[in-house]
């Protein structure tokens, strides 16, 4: 058994002892022992979630228990490192924290890159520009450094290099689009993109109307319709993932309160025509926009 390390420590101290304790060999805890990398990404992941949740919810409480958790999962990942010799967790931090000063030349001053870095809208060494600007400086730097890392393996860069396979696959759209779009690679008018959705639709459409639909041609279809629709979002500057949050809860909201009447009546949803909870739904949108709601 071991004492718990002191709370007069350093908090990020603190946890990292209580990781290396819980991965011991002699006296861990067993599950712990058990987990690779693979096993704990899920974790990780999930965690990553529940942080996003807190946020959506305003619940500050929530996020600073969150934010714990998905900590957690750094330490965890990077004392598994450092059991084989690979990194451990200031490894990890002060690569991040070099990775920050490389990309905010305008906050830490041009000589990471040289003078030319901030570009002619620069005025005495430091960047001018909006907050638009300054992303598309960070991007910049991103492909820079992708660059850098394709030359050091002897290959040639590509657009839409170090975009994660694992990411949800609308977040993984948008960064596509975005990738191809510093390229030229683009629609320029947000009513091409709507010409673009119907043209899709038209099509999934078409294979709905074949004497024998193809399952596998339905899924292709489909997913050339979202690929459209996240385009159409980001043109318009609206994150698709935040857009589908919201009218999940909206959906459900609505939902709820549908099931709430019935039961008030001593009913159930499954007992009753489409129509009629079809006219319920209108109900509860119209009590919503009676109380302000989305």
């Amino acid at each position: 058994m071991y004492d718990p390390p002191s709370p007069a420590r350093p908090g990020i101290d603190r946890l990292v002892e209580v990781m290396a304790r819980l991965r011991a060999p002699d006296g861990g805890c067993p599950w712990d022992l058990e987990q690779d990398f693979r096993t704990i990404a899920p974790y990780t992941i999930e965690e990553a979630y529940e942080v996003a949740d807190a946020i959506e919810r305003h619940d500050l409480t929530s996020l600073q228990d969150e934010l714990g958790d998905l900590l957690f999962q750094v330490v965890y990942h990077a004392r598994m490192a450092e059991e084989r010799a690979a990194f451990d967790f200031d490894a990890v931090a002060n690569h991040c924290a070099d990775k920050m000063i490389r990309r905010h030349p305008h906050v830490f001053g041009p000589d990471v890159f040289g003078p030319d870095v901030f570009g002619p809208d620069a005025v005495d060494g430091a960047p001018t520009g909006s907050a638009e600007q300054q992303t598309e400086r960070w991007e910049d730097a991103k492909a820079r450094e992708r660059r850098q890392q394709a030359e050091a393996e002897g290959r040639s860069a590509g657009a839409l290099d170090g975009i994660a396979a694992g990411l949800p696959a609308l977040a993984r759209a948008v960064k596509l689009q975005k990738r191809a779009a510093r390229v030229g690679f683009d629609w320029t008018e947000a009513r091409d993109i709507l010409d673009k959705i119907a043209e899709e639709a038209g099509e999934l459409a078409a294979e709905l109307d074949a004497p024998e639909p193809d399952q596998d041609r339905l899924e292709d279809e489909l997913g050339d319709l979202l690929f459209a629709l996240v385009n159409l979002g980001r043109r318009l500057t609206v994150d698709p993932e935040a857009a589908l949050r919201r009218t999940n809860a909206k959906f459900e909201r609505r939902f709820r309160q549908m099931e709430a009447w019935l039961a008030a009546e001593n009913r159930r949803p499954d007992a009753l025509p489409l129509r009629e909870l079809e006219e319920l739904w209108q109900r509860a949108k119209r009590a919503e926009r009676r109380l302000g709601a989305d």
